[in-house]
């Protein structure tokens, strides 16, 4: 299940940078996106959304993104000029995403995003393209759940001080993270987030 999770989240995170968040930024000049149920979305125009293994109705596994970005009619490939990390991909590599590992995913952004709402009702948690995680920013300190990286090949919860803190609690080098597959649901990950709130602050 990792290997397919792997692949899975390359995909889907290429897709969030090649054929939403680029798309996205090009015709209304911002690269954020949204978690949805099932899935996740653009937050303005092109109104683009992934359910599951689906983009907008079509089929993701077995076409490139380019063949996607003409099939939807977009302007297909990442924000130019914004960041240097990314998913790595290019319009012409296939996609290759599983229902189950994209299901997930999307439930991991579904819990990072009640639970950051629980610790912060003002503010509107964000998916970010560069990385492919969900989080907020609240007095300097980021809470989110990532899809996956080098660090954690799963989908994970964290707590990133701008600054660094001490403590066994810290336990990465940008600050705490923890699989979800030990927070089982959005009162967990939001009581995780709520003690890296109250340690940062010391």
């Amino acid at each position: 299940m990792v290997m397919d999770l792997k692949k899975t989240r390359t995909s889907l995170h290429g897709v969030a940078e090649l054929l939403m968040a680029g798309p996205q930024y090009r015709r209304s000049g911002t690269i954020r996106l949204r978690s949805v149920p099932g899935g996740f979305a653009t937050v303005k125009e092109p109104d683009l959304a992934v359910e599951g293994d689906l983009l907008a109705g079509l089929k993701l596994s077995g076409t490139t993104f380019a063949d996607l970005a003409a099939s939807l009619g977009i302007d297909g490939g990442a924000p130019e000029g914004l960041y240097t990390d990314g998913s790595g991909l290019v319009l012409d590599d296939v996609v290759e995403v599983e229902p189950e590992a994209a299901s997930i995913i999307a439930r991991g952004f579904v819990l990072g995003d009640e639970a950051a709402r629980l610790l912060a009702p003002e503010l509107e948690p964000v998916l970010w393209p560069e990385h492919f995680d969900l989080g907020i920013t609240l007095d300097e300190v980021n809470y989110g759940v990532s899809a996956g990286d080098g660090s954690c090949e799963e989908p994970y919860a964290y707590v990133g001080p701008w600054e660094p803190r001490e403590g066994t609690f810290w336990n990465t080098s940008f600050g705490a993270a923890q699989p979800l597959r030990e927070l089982p649901d959005t009162e967990a990950v939001f009581a995780f987030f709520a003690q890296g709130r109250r340690l940062a602050e010391r």
